[in-house]
């Protein structure tokens, strides 16, 4: 004999608001997990162009040192040492534009905080997702859970019944509705803080990777952490 109560019951007997809050937190959790699992991803490929970089610096000249960081055209890394050059070449080669009025150091500096600034904006695409979903979710459930009960208590006053077993069932059906949200929201703030631990490593070591590349283009030597005075005037990546 199949059961009265449960998730089931909920949608067979539910109108159609109950059912559509049950499908608008299907489908928030459906996407909150689609960006956790592409993200995640990301950050464990990052990481492995994290790990390149480092051996970026044992080289003999700046083209065997590309080639330690691959060809993948999405490694930041790659793109951030391709900027730098291509900037330190343009503001050196030419002469016939405003921004020549700048100095080497604060031209490459330009070029590489933009650079940083488009991969941020990148990697944190979809984090708002998260945000929406853990942060409204619940509400949306609990909105569901009053519906129910409001529903039930109408069923009940038809009826003339208001026994324990005549009011459980569609209360419990109800609160199903709060459980719903909870169980959308929570994997999607879990994961939102879990990715933004993330990013922030691989900004952070973006950063230093940038801070040593405007000492080399520069100065033609790559920054020594024991001299305070050659330091990238460039802000930390959150």
């Amino acid at each position: 004999m199949e059961s009265q109560f449960g998730i089931a019951n909920v949608w067979i007997q539910g109108d159609f608001v109950t059912r559509a809050v049950a499908i608008l937190l299907l489908a928030m959790s459906l996407a909150s997990w689609i960006v956790i699992l592409i993200k995640a991803l990301d950050i464990i490929k990052l990481k492995k162009h994290a790990r390149a970089a480092q051996d970026f610096w044992h080289s003999e000249d700046f083209a065997a040192a590309l080639t330690k960081l691959g060809n993948d055209p999405a490694n930041p890394f790659r793109h951030l040492a391709l900027e730098g050059r291509e900037a330190t070449a343009h503001h050196r080669n030419t002469k016939a534009h405003l921004h020549d009025s700048l100095d080497v150091s604060d031209w490459v500096t330009r070029c590489l905080r933009n650079c940083i600034d488009e991969f941020t904006a990148r990697i944190q695409s979809g984090l708002a997702i998260l945000a929406s979903v853990g942060s409204t979710a619940p509400f949306i459930g609990l909105f569901g859970t009053v519906w129910g009960i409001y529903h039930a208590l109408l069923a009940i006053g038809t009826s003339g019944q208001s026994t324990i077993d005549k009011v459980a069932g569609p209360i419990g059906e109800a609160l199903i509705m709060t459980a719903l949200g909870l169980a959308v929201a929570i994997p999607a703030v879990l994961g939102y803080n879990a990715l933004v631990r993330g990013n922030k490593s691989i900004l952070n070591g973006l950063n230093s990777f940038a801070h040593d590349l405007h000492a080399y283009f520069v100065t033609g030597a790559r920054v020594n952490a024991g001299e305070p005075g050659k330091v990238l005037p460039m802000k930390k990546g959150s």
